[in-house]
């Protein structure tokens, strides 16, 4: 989410913000804002509230300290500006709205109006604004409003937002001409504003040349369509949030801002208990041997460099059997994790860099005519394989390919890297949207299809719409980098109805709203409340598992908020997926007779209850997992789990520190193959992540 940084453009000095449903939400009035901005608050930087409330009712909100003390209050859609520090208004500004304005004139002429109309409450009305409820209105409709005003040689504003209120204002009166007016004022150019809005009577102020916004996740479609080709960050969060989120990424707030949207849990009764039984641990000693497995680990990923890329395991180190070939290939969803892992390393370790990047040209390289990433590339005679098991083809590795390639970019800054290979990436995420056959923003997934590739989930199945969220906005990102706000907008809000219907379809509740007719899985659905995301759902059923990544990627990716995911990580705590190491991938395991299990999970008794992908522990999940809890706020856990992580990856089938495949679901013990890449580069990465190295 960092911006690239351009030295020649000024840096931003003013903010014009709305505040409800901006800053704060409307009803409950919670906000992050006044925290992050009073702990972070920069130099230099005036902060004005531009808003659709009148004055009295802003300095309501500053006095009872919902909002931040500001330097300036645009109100009442921009129709008064008020100096804070000095406490009064700025009667100049006042003066050029007479001009015209007949305030009877205008409730004569709203009278007439064919559709249905009534006064907002008295504290919206003042001299220069008349408000009105006026619902579902048409464009058309408004356009005659507009069109009525001028046939009576009245020069006014029509303002109108939320398919509700509608307001009318002076001719010079606007969100947009106050700012305007301000700003000129003050000597501020253009392009050193920031303004940020989710309506409508929002849109005016991104009328300023070179200015730039922040529009909120839960904007309406009218401010999207009205802001879409200028330059707009697009958060991902919503409210108070978004503007920290759009905050940092401007830099104007810095990185750590972000966790201050997080709720702190803790004083909360488990997470206590844990703490102090971790404080009588011998800290030193486990940061210690932290520290050894890092060095090991980079020694391990090392071992997987190819002139293809990363292979998915040490060729030195394994001796292959039959199909157990295709390890020494470069695969996409290994490749790209691992990429993504060994990022932090890049800076410092050229060969490390060099392949990375390598890993994602030799994908590039064999991208088929519409669009598909191979599977996997194999190293020998760099022949790809767009297959897997049984000739499925795996969905998550494109999406992989695409985050890594974000991820990647984002670190190095290399914009002609993604000039490039833009093309390549926008044919992939044409064919990946294809697998949304029915619309609904949700992937169908064939059996087997994804990193789970013995495992028998289909249809709808979380770890990949997690990924899907995350690669539309990744693929946003990257568009955004480029300039094009138009599309990159389009894929940020696409990506927020990817996490609706997330949501909506694996967070079961009691308190469910249902059609009248349902099908019987829809009235399972809402007979409990979990606390975590189910593994997978389909139009005949859904599986009540927990998958342990699709999980820890939903926090990490920003699809649940930390109120979600300190349930979640609760939930997951408390029946032991991190138990002996972390983490077991999915909870509980599938038996024989449960209506889950597959005859072919025998084969090789791969999939046995604890092995595989059937409750086996992940070494990999378990760098995404330590990264989760520290995200939560919970560090010393995270240092706990993270050296209890060291030891699985110590723990080898031959030697010392050989980070294993994956090792068995209740033993403990290293199962798969040695050195495997992922497990090295997800250490790596949690590593960095805690700030231990």
């Amino acid at each position: 989410m960092s911006k690239i940084k351009d030295k020649n453009k000024p840096e931003i000095n003013f903010l014009s913000f709305d505040i409800d449903n901006t800053l704060i939400d409307f009803h409950t009035h919670k906000s992050n804002f006044r925290k992050a901005w009073k702990k972070y608050k920069p130099k230099d930087v005036v902060l004005t509230y531009n808003t659709g409330r009148l004055i009295d009712d802003v300095l309501n909100l500053i006095s009872k300290g919902t909002l931040p003390e500001p330097d300036y209050i645009i109100s009442g859609v921009g129709t008064h500006i008020y100096n804070y520090k000095d406490k009064r208004i700025v009667k100049e500004f006042n003066n050029i709205l007479d001009d015209g304005w007949d305030l009877k004139a205008v409730e004569d002429l709203i009278q007439k109006i064919d559709h249905p109309i009534s006064d907002q409450p008295t504290k919206f009305q003042h001299a220069y604004k008349r408000s009105y409820f006026f619902h579902n209105a048409s464009p058309e409709l408004i356009t005659s409003v507009e069109k009525d005003f001028e046939n009576a040689n009245m020069s006014i504003n029509v303002v109108y937002s939320g398919d509700k209120y509608l307001d009318i204002l002076p001719k010079f009166a606007n969100k947009g001409n106050a700012l305007q007016w301000l700003t000129k004022k003050l000597d501020i150019k253009p392009e050193s504003v920031l303004v940020a809005g989710d309506s409508g009577n929002d849109s005016a102020m991104f009328d300023l040349p070179d200015v730039k916004g922040i529009v909120v996740a839960n904007a309406h479609e009218e401010l999207y369509q009205y802001t879409k080709h200028r330059q707009v960050y697009h958060t991902e969060k919503e409210k108070s949030d978004g503007i920290i989120e759009g905050l940092v990424y401007y830099g104007i707030l810095p990185n750590a801002a972000i966790k201050d949207i997080n709720i702190d849990h803790k004083d909360d009764f488990f997470i206590k208990q844990e703490s102090e039984s971790l404080a009588a641990e011998d800290a030193d000693e486990k940061v210690a041997l932290i520290r050894e497995g890092y060095e090991k680990a980079v020694l391990a990923l090392k071992k997987n460099i190819t002139p293809l890329g990363f292979s998915a395991c040490s060729i030195k180190d394994n001796v292959a059997h039959g199909t157990d070939e295709n390890y020494y290939s470069v695969w996409a969803r290994d490749g790209a994790i691992t990429v993504i892992g060994a990022l932090p390393l890049i800076h410092k370790h050229e060969d490390i860099h060099k392949c990375a990047r390598q890993t994602l040209l030799t994908l590039f390289e064999h991208i088929s005519r519409n669009g598909q990433i191979p599977s996997n590339v194999r190293i020998k005679d760099n022949i790809p394989d767009y297959s897997g098991v049984g000739g499925i083809c795996s969905i998550d590795s494109g999406i992989w390919v695409v985050i890594a390639f974000y991820e990647y970019v984002n670190e190095t800054k290399d914009i002609e890297f993604l000039r490039t290979h833009i093309s390549d990436i926008k044919e992939t995420m044409r064919w990946l949207g294809a697998h949304d056959s029915n619309n609904d923003a949700l992937l169908e997934i064939p059996e087997a299809g994804d990193w789970t590739d013995l495992f028998g989930r289909s249809y709808n199945i979380l770890y990949d719409e997690i990924l899907w969220y995350r690669a539309n906005v990744c693929f946003g990102r990257m568009m955004e980098m480029l300039g094009d706000h138009e599309e990159a907008g389009e894929h940020i809000r696409w990506s927020q109805v990817i996490k609706k219907e997330i949501l909506q379809n694996f967070w079961p509740s009691t308190q469910q709203q249902l059609f009248q007719s349902v099908s019987f899985a829809e009235k399972q659905f809402t007979l409990g409340d979990t606390s975590y995301l189910i593994a997978q759902t389909t139009p005949f059923d859904f599986s009540w598992r927990c998958d342990t990544l699709g999980n820890i990627l939903a926090f990490l990716h920003g699809t649940i908020d930390a109120e979600k995911a300190h349930q979640t990580f609760k939930f997951m705590w408390g029946v032991g997926v991190n138990d002996p190491f972390p983490v077991a991938n999915v909870y509980p395991v599938v038996s024989p007779g449960d209506p889950d299990w597959r005859p072919y999970y025998t084969v090789n008794l791969l999939n046995l209850p604890n092995h595989y992908h059937n409750g086996g522990i992940w070494p990999f999940v378990g760098g995404f997992w330590v990264k989760f809890v520290n995200k939560l706020g919970f560090r010393d856990i995270a240092i706990a789990e993270l050296h209890k992580l060291a030891l699985i990856n110590k723990e080898g089938i031959n030697v010392e520190w050989e980070f294993t495949e994956w090792a068995h679901g209740t033993t403990g013990k290293p199962m798969g193959k040695a050195y495997q890449a992922w497990s090295a580069a997800q250490y790596i990465s949690a590593c960095h992540d805690l700030k231990i190295i």
